[in-house]
């Protein structure tokens, strides 16, 4: 069967996934692109992560945080290069924010370099000051810290 043709299957990740997800999240924070994240981490926040697979493969990978009673934190969101502008990003970001719906979170937001990508959703950017400061917690570990050059998209559930 043709690999475009193959569906994504979302699912939320189990132990087994921790080795592909800490690699595709520390090749991109390797680039720049996202924070890097530690073993460790991912094996806390299992719980928080969902993983899509495509063909069977992993695909990809992405975590709903939640922050506070009222926000919640799309984060660690990483798609394989080859599986990219196929969707896999998508069907991951709609099962965080099914999760965020079930949790019954009001507000979604992330910090990002796609803003484009995060709009189709309908997350709208958001200036960083009007975040609450316990948001900034892992940001001390970023390389970028304190000048953050990713925009805040947020969404209201």
């Amino acid at each position: 069967m043709d690999e475009d043709l193959e569906p994504v299957v979302v699912h939320r990740a189990t132990l087994s996934d921790v080795e592909a997800m800490h690699e595709l999240v520390n090749t991109f924070a390797q680039k720049g692109l996202m924070l890097p994240r530690s073993r460790n981490q991912f094996y806390q926040d299992i719980r928080d992560f969902f993983v899509a697979e495509k063909g069977g493969e992993f695909a990809g990978c992405g975590a709903l945080h939640v922050t506070w009673v009222d926000l919640g934190e799309i984060r660690s969101l990483a798609v394989e290069e080859r599986f990219q502008g196929n969707g896999v990003g998508a069907r991951i970001v709609e099962a965080l924010l099914a999760d965020a719906r079930s949790l019954n979170l009001p507000r979604v937001f992330a910090l990002t370099y796609q803003q484009g990508f995060f709009a189709h959703f309908g997350f709208c950017e958001l200036d960083k000051d009007q975040l609450p400061h316990k948001v900034w917690g892992e940001c001390i570990n970023c390389p970028k810290f304190p000048n953050c050059d990713e925009t805040a998209v947020v969404l209201d559930l």
